[in-house]
């Protein structure tokens, strides 16, 4: 009922920046929180950062400070704007969207990398 479509990842190196980008439709009238998580190899796929849905913002303790999520609320679009990556930013990062009925929805996901 929601879809998803995230875009923006690429290689990098340390210290630069990335703009992700999440376009979400279908049914946005039932989205109650949307965010980015990211996976690296052989680890969990883990909450970057979100908003949630009491109005406010959540973030890992490892990008605070360095992304910073963003919405356009017309265009149903938004985005993680990731500064000073760091190698173990490295990732494929995942769009999410949660609806009033407690479903989840995802990107296909897009791959970070964070090297020099």
């Amino acid at each position: 009922q929601v879809q998803l479509v995230e875009s923006g990842g690429g290689l990098v190196q340390p210290g630069g920046s990335l703009r992700l980008s999440c376009t979400a439709s279908g049914s946005i009238d039932s989205i109650v929180a949307m965010g980015w998580y990211r996976q690296a190899p052989g680890k969990q796929r883990d909450l970057v950062a979100s908003f949630n849905r009491g109005g406010g913002t959540d973030y890992a303790d490892s990008v605070k400070g360095r992304f910073t999520i963003l919405r356009d609320i017309l265009k149903n679009v938004h985005y993680l704007q990731m500064n000073n990556l760091k190698p173990e930013d490295t990732a494929v990062y995942y769009c999410n969207a949660r609806d009033q009925y407690v479903m989840d929805y995802w990107g296909k996901g897009t791959l970070v990398t964070v090297s020099s």
